[in-house]
């Protein structure tokens, strides 16, 4: 009962600290995470800066920021008083919601938030997102600030799930990319609306062709599992050894995983990897689409192991 009353009154109170570093943890105590609690980090660039902002068991909400004109976007906001408190804490306007896609874990909060600060734009790819302004599609472009947003249509997840990505004109700095359920850290969604051709083209061709140095930003902590199950594919990938053992120690400071780069996907990923013949091999096929459609049967039915 105290651990729990404790638990309580941090998700309650939050405690703020300084970032400090480009990707420095800010204590704000959200929800249970493994055995610790999960913590919100800041990812600081001279352009643009990222909050991450945890919520329900193992969403991930993203507060985009930039820096020029403090004008901001809250991506898959399903927490809206967290966002309420993350906007009057960094002092910024919130002017767009930036929805992937229409699940309710991802767009569930949409209306409230629009109650709560009037006047936003909600961007989004499919009629089923709660409280839209502004149905895009593929390469439609528009500004947060002085940041430029491109949409990247990517359905398979779901019919109209849309990645955003994110740069800025003559920045040295990396670019950003919100992922939502269709590419996540050493895994990809499940192909509930879509089909084996639609994720290669969203993983290999869309995705897997922005500037490897982009920092991907997806919408759930699933790291570690999908690690697990990448391992299983390709057992002597070194990178997937190495990430799974960082992935773990992060796990267990209740510190995000995230963010990746689509360079390092490349290493780790095996639905980002169906064009190697190692897990080609596994999949019993030479096709990399056929191979993107076994094993991600065999994910939706992996049992992960302990270890």
């Amino acid at each position: 009962m105290l651990f729990r009353s404790l638990v309580a009154s941090a998700y309650t109170l939050g405690v703020l600290g300084a970032a400090t570093n480009k990707f420095a943890p800010i204590q704000v105590h959200t929800a249970l995470f493994g055995s610790a609690i999960r913590k919100s980090s800041l990812v600081e660039q001279t352009d643009m800066k990222i909050e991450l902002l945890p919520a329900l068991t193992d969403n991930y909400m993203y507060l985009l920021i930039d820096e020029d004109t403090r004008e901001a976007a809250i991506v898959d906001p399903v927490e809206p008083g967290k966002v309420v408190e993350a906007v009057k804490k960094h002092g910024v306007k919130l002017k767009t919601v930036l929805t992937t896609h229409h699940h309710w874990d991802h767009a569930g909060g949409n209306e409230k938030l629009v109650k709560l600060i009037p006047g936003l734009t909600v961007y989004g790819g499919d009629d089923r997102v709660g409280a839209l302004t502004q149905k895009v599609t593929h390469y439609n472009t528009f500004k947060v600030g002085t940041l430029n947003v491109k949409c990247l249509f990517t359905p398979c997840h779901t019919k109209g799930h849309i990645c955003y990505f994110v740069t800025k004109e003559n920045s040295s700095e990396p670019p950003a990319v919100f992922t939502g359920d269709t590419l996540f850290v050493a895994g990809c969604g499940k192909f509930f609306e879509g089909t084996a051709d639609e994720m290669y083209k969203a993983l290999i061709d869309i995705l897997g062709r922005l500037p490897p140095d982009t920092h991907v930003y997806c919408g759930h902590e699933y790291t570690i599992n999908n690690l697990k199950f990448a391992r299983h594919v390709e057992p002597d990938n070194e990178a997937i050894r190495k990430k799974l053992a960082w992935a773990k120690d992060r796990y267990d400071n209740g510190v995000p995983t995230i963010p990746s780069t689509i360079a390092d996907e490349f290493t780790f990923n095996p639905f980002m990897r169906v064009r190697e013949k190692s897990v080609q091999g596994h999949a019993g096929t030479s096709d990399p689409i056929d191979t993107m459609r076994s094993i991600r049967k065999e994910k939706d039915n992996f049992k992960v192991p302990k270890d």
